[in-house]
């Protein structure tokens, strides 16, 4: 199995098109339909991007609210397998995938930068990412100034989620800091 094919078995974040001002009832759906349709392995986590901001009430006291940052969209964490993006598809209120081109095409996933980014903007700290790397394995750095290229573990830093690697560029070897999400395991 190659890395394509292993990274489209991963979970990922996509986004949701969604009717606008419906999009906490799309994720009460989707979590039910998630549940009742099994869907629990395949569909991890359903999130509207929203962030505090305060507002004045009729008695001209400032109280927190919830504003959505995206209106019109929810992201889901999911496994892109058939059967998920069926149910999820066909959940009502949801319009289609960004990113999809249509005629049941499978869409593109987030970036792991601008997930972070989403998250950052909500105020949510980053997601800790686990994975399973020794020191001397062979790697594929999925993003970043070395996107694309394999790399050799020199070190892993858990506690901070970040791997030195050597590249080889040029003819010559090069260190590089990488964070856990910028790399993919190669199956053997």
């Amino acid at each position: 199995m190659g890395i394509s094919k292993r990274l489209e078995t991963e979970k990922a974040w996509y986004v949701l098109h969604t009717y606008s001002g419906y999009e906490d009832k799309i994720k009460k759906n989707l979590e039910s339909r998630m549940t009742s349709m099994g869907m629990e392995d395949n569909i991890f986590e359903i999130l509207v991007p929203q962030h505090a901001v305060y507002e004045e009430d009729k008695e001209g006291d400032l109280v927190e609210a919830q504003k959505k940052i995206f209106p019109g969209y929810v992201l889901v964490e999911m496994i892109m397998s058939d059967e998920a993006w069926f149910v999820v598809r066909n959940t009502p209120g949801v319009t289609g995938f960004v990113g999809s081109h249509g005629a049941g095409s499978k869409p593109s996933p987030l970036l792991p930068e601008e997930i972070e980014r989403i998250f950052k903007s909500m105020g949510m700290k980053p997601r800790k990412i686990d994975i399973d790397v020794e020191v001397g394995e062979t790697i594929r750095i999925i993003s970043g100034a070395f996107a694309g290229m394999e790399a050799t573990v020199a070190a892993v830093d858990e506690d901070r989620g970040l791997i030195d690697a050597t590249v080889e560029m040029f003819g010559r070897e090069t260190n590089a800091e990488l964070e856990f999400s910028q790399i993919a395991t190669l199956e053997h």
